[in-house]
Parts: C-alpha cells; sequence; structure tokens
C-alpha cells in the first residue's frame, strides 16, 4: 500500500510544513544507516586519519613541520591569494547577479551560461588557458617578456587562476536569492526619492547579507584549497610559487608523510570552519526567506 501523506494543522501565520509520509520504521532505519556509513567512511575516517599522521610523530614534529620556512611561505601566498581573489569575486558576483535578477536584456541567458562554466572545465583546463596566453609561446608571451612583466610562475598567474575557478560561487548564491525577492522594495525606494547607491545599501544589502556571507565562505573555501589550475601556472617553485595543497603534494612525493600530513591538516581545519559556518549562515538565511514569506497579522 502506499504511503499516504498527511499534514499537520498550523496556526494562523505560520508557514505549511513539509507532508510527511507513513513510512514503516526499517525504512528509516535502513536510510539513516546508508547516510551513516557513507558520511564515516567518506567524511569521519579521511579526517580522523589526517590528523593521526599529523600527530603520528607527536607535537613538537608537527609544529616544526607547520613552522618550516617553505610551509609558512605557502601559507602565506595562499592567504595573498585569497585576500585577492574573494573581494574581486564578490565584486564580480553582486554585480553579476543584480544584471542578471532584476534587468531583462538580450543576452541574458549567453552570460547565466559563462558564470557556469567554471563549474564545467576542468581546472586543469582553466591553467592550461592562462599558459596559452600568457606563457613564453603564447599570445601575449612575447609582449611580457619584452617589457619584464611575469605573470606565469609568478603570484599574477596564480591569483588569476584561482579568479577563474572561484568566481561562480557569489553569484550562483546570490542570483536566485535576489530573483526570488523581485524588485519590489528597490522600485519602492527609488520613487521614495532614494539614490541608487542609497537603494542598494538600505534595501538590497540587507536583504542579500546571509546570501552573500555563504557565497563569500564558499569562494574562500575553493581559493585556499584549489590545486589543479594553480599547479599549471606556479611552476611549483618551493618558498616562491607554491600554495598550501601544492606544498603538501611535494612532501608527500618526498615521503615526507608527517609533514604532508601536518600541513594537509591546515586544509582540514580549513574544511570543518567552512562546514560550521556554512551551516550557520544557510540556517539564518533559510529563517531570513521564512520571515519576508511569513504573513503579516
Amino acid at each position: 500500500m502506499s504511503a499516504v501523506p498527511t499534514t499537520v494543522p498550523r496556526r494562523r501565520g505560520e508557514l505549511p510544513s513539509a507532508p510527511h509520509t507513513l513510512e514503516p520504521g526499517w525504512v528509516r532505519i535502513v536510510l539513516i544507516a546508508v547516510a551513516l556509513t557513507f558520511l564515516t567512511l567518506f567524511l569521519f575516517v579521511p579526517l580522523v586519519a589526517v590528523f593521526a599522521e599529523a600527530f603520528r610523530k607527536g607535537w613538537q614534529a608537527y609544529v616544526a613541520a607547520i613552522i618550516e620556512e617553505d610551509a609558512i611561505s605557502a601559507i602565506k601566498l595562499t592567504l595573498i591569494t585569497a585576500v585577492i581573489a574573494v573581494p574581486l569575486n564578490l565584486v564580480f558576483g553582486v554585480a553579476a547577479s543584480w544584471c542578471i535578477a532584476k534587468f531583462e536584456f538580450r543576452g541574458k541567458s549567453i552570460l547565466l551560461t559563462l558564470i557556469d562554466l567554471p563549474f564545467s572545465v576542468s581546472p586543469v583546463i582553466s591553467g592550461l588557458i592562462y599558459v596559452l596566453l600568457f606563457g613564453a609561446q603564447g599570445w601575449f608571451g612575447p609582449w611580457l617578456q619584452a617589457h619584464d612583466i611575469k605573470i606565469l610562475f609568478a603570484v599574477p598567474g596564480i591569483v588569476l587562476a584561482t579568479i577563474f575557478v572561484t568566481f561562480p560561487f557569489v553569484a550562483r548564491e546570490l542570483i536566485p536569492l535576489m530573483q526570488a525577492q523581485g524588485s519590489e522594495e528597490e522600485e519602492a525606494a527609488i520613487v521614495l526619492g532614494a539614490s541608487g547607491w542609497d537603494t542598494f545599501r538600505r534595501v538590497t544589502l540587507p536583504n542579500i547579507k546571509w546570501g552573500l556571507l555563504y557565497g563569500v565562505i564558499l569562494c574562500n573555501a575553493r581559493a585556499m584549497g584549489e590545486f589543479g589550475a594553480v599547479s599549471v601556472v606556479s611552476g611549483h617553485i618551493r618558498g616562491e610559487t607554491n600554495t598550501v595543497p601544492l606544498q603538501v603534494e611535494i612532501l608527500y612525493n618526498e615521503y615526507n608523510f608527517a609533514a604532508a600530513f601536518a600541513v594537509a591538516s591546515l586544509l582540514a581545519l580549513l574544511a570543518l570552519v567552512t562546514l560550521a559556518l556554512k551551516s550557520f549562515i544557510a540556517w539564518r538565511l533559510n529563517e531570513s526567506i521564512a520571515d519576508d514569506k511569513r504573513p503579516t497579522e
């Protein structure tokens, strides 16, 4: 017999809750067990293994691996890349989402497709694009060499590759949020005499702040953990163009496993912090959307 959906009576002003189905108890138990098994095998066990290997030789060896000169250089370069790439992607994401959600124009679907492009292109291919553009035999390579400008195997190339692979995150979080909110409040503010900047600062920004933070956190996590595109354009120069993921690869290839896992634990900590912030902001975002939809008395 098929499950019969049931609804729960609600008080006036409350949003309708999701329908419940009368599934047998064993179905719920099996589904929960499968979910917990996958989380254990593919999340908890790898995380425990990373930290166990990182501290296998003791706390002093762990600290020594973290404060080693090349590791410090990799951490600094990773932070510099994120500090440059994330704000630029924030500006692009807000501008692109505003344009797509608030206006109708020819080529709108093409712009959406271009925003999604990094999701469908391999990061390695993204790095090769910059090699084609700025390499010694690339389109702009001879001109860059003639003017002693270095893009590849330097910080600018790493930043450009990181921006390319991370620019969809903020925009893709804000576009559906802005579309769902509509433009009535902005139009009312403009009718009342507010300028464009005041309308954005006092009306639009408060409405999208949680979605904006959500996108920024995801963008930052990807920027600091990016490997493929950065690997292609960096040149793997120790102490100069190695980010944290590249430093982990070098240490692992040198069979320096304790140091490799010690540095990798920094990325694992970043993932855990990102997950916690992501969950908190997702909760606040859902609360904000629910408040907007809740009818007033």
